[in-house]
């Protein structure tokens, strides 16, 4: 990393300068760390609304009698909310580790080298059929 010095009315300022290389990491680490955020507000938002749909059952009486599977509704709404916070932490700690930035950037890489091989053989039949300057 260098620095370029800039002169605004008689002040000398220095703003640093990054390349692509690392403005492509900073963006990464930034999505990282706001795909984990809205993880741990899921969290949150899940232990939150498990207590309330076990208070709405358990001491309001919401649906005391409703049974579904031979259990609760709650502990239905609960396992399949759990369920899609599984799902969540499967995505954020898994799929998206191994198939994060570096995985997209080397899968669009050699999707880009097939299509110029595919363009190259294109133009070698082109010259074979119709040669040029017959």
């Amino acid at each position: 990393m260098y620095f370029k010095s800039y002169h605004m009315f008689g002040k000398k300022q220095t703003k640093p300068q990054i390349d692509q290389e690392q403005f492509e990491l900073i963006q990464n680490a930034q999505r990282r760390v706001k795909q984990k955020k809205r993880l741990y507000i899921h969290f949150v938002i899940f232990l939150i609304g498990a207590v309330f749909l076990i208070v709405a059952n358990t001491l309001l009486g919401i649906g005391k009698d409703l049974k579904i599977f031979g259990l609760d509704w709650f502990v239905i709404a609960i396992s399949l909310w759990l369920f899609f916070f599984l799902y969540h932490v499967f995505n954020v700690f898994i799929t998206n580790k191994f198939m994060g930035a570096a995985w997209e950037k080397a899968q669009l890489d050699k999707l880009v080298v097939k299509q110029q091989l595919r363009i190259e053989k294109i133009k070698a039949n082109l010259k074979q059929e119709a040669p040029l300057g017959s």
